[in-house]
């Protein structure tokens, strides 16, 4: 690894502080930016309870911790970009909010930065389509949780430049992550593939065929790592929803794709999954 390789991600959320913690743990200096400090000071305590779960397991030094948060650098402005190599962006999926904030980073960053957007829901290319330099966007979607899960597609957009993406697919796998290259088509891979997963469980429970406990009960013992619900709580049921409701819209209402009534009951109450303690089931921590 080159030394003081640098990295910026944007948005201290669940999949930023992640891939921060993530890159951070691979040596990588990263820049933390959100537009204030209380997102910047909570997502910084999640890298900090999960790298202390970690030394608690005995799966890490206590001197590692110091180690691995000594190179994330917190900032709340875009100016300190200057020197980094890579922006991923984990803000809000709102188009319009990605777009700005990409054409701001654009004015500060060097011309042979990639710029890249962790978006699971939108169009790679319809974020890069009010940028100067298009060709070095692409989309690097992680998977929650960021450190621990291989997995990261690396999207080319309609005017991505196939050096760009091979660069990012050497980048992850000498960070030790699985990259794939795929197409800008709704969900991509990962989420289109996963679209009967999500949303047949909510049928099962609707008709009254199994309660969710049952399904995921029933689909771990077929082999899955998790049941649907409570990985919906652990990806964020708000964020479920936005891939199903980007996935219908982008193949023109397919019914193949039709999202369940019951996923935007659930976020209308605010049922979001474990980031706030309550969802398909209730988490303490």
């Amino acid at each position: 690894m080159k030394p003081m390789e640098r990295a910026a991600v944007l948005g201290a959320g669940t999949m930023g502080a992640g891939i921060a913690q993530f890159l951070a743990a691979k040596g990588v200096e990263v820049t933390l930016r959100d537009i204030d400090e209380e997102p910047l000071e909570k997502g910084l305590d999640v890298i900090r309870r999960q790298l202390q779960r970690q030394v608690d397991r005995g799966r890490m030094a206590s001197s590692d911790v110091d180690t691995i948060l000594s190179r994330i650098h917190p900032a709340t402005d875009l100016d300190c970009l200057a020197p980094v190599e890579w922006v991923i962006e984990a803000v809000v999926e709102r188009l319009s909010v990605k777009q700005a904030l990409f054409q701001d980073v654009e004015q500060v960053v060097g011309r042979e930065a990639v710029l890249a957007t962790n978006t699971s829901s939108l169009s790679v290319t319809a974020i890069a389509s009010v940028l100067q330099n298009p060709e070095r966007f692409l989309g690097l979607h992680f998977f929650n949780p960021a450190p621990v899960m291989p997995l990261v597609e690396v999207v080319s957009g309609e005017r991505t430049d196939p050096a760009a993406a091979n660069r990012a697919v050497e980048w992850l796998r000498r960070l030790g992550k699985t990259p794939i290259q795929v197409a800008d088509t709704p969900g991509f891979l990962v989420n289109r593939v996963a679209r009967p997963f999500h949303t047949e469980p909510y049928r099962l429970v609707s008709t009254g065929v199994a309660d969710k406990a049952q399904v995921d009960r029933i689909l771990r013992s077929a082999g899955f790592p998790m049941g649907p619900f409570e990985l919906q709580d652990l990806i964020g049921i708000d964020i479920n929803l936005a891939a199903s409701e980007a996935v219908y819209e982008g193949f023109y209402h397919d019914p193949r794709f039709r999202p369940h009534p019951g996923q935007r009951k659930m976020v209308e109450s605010g049922s979001l999954g474990r980031k706030v303690k309550r969802g398909h089931f209730t988490h303490e921590s």
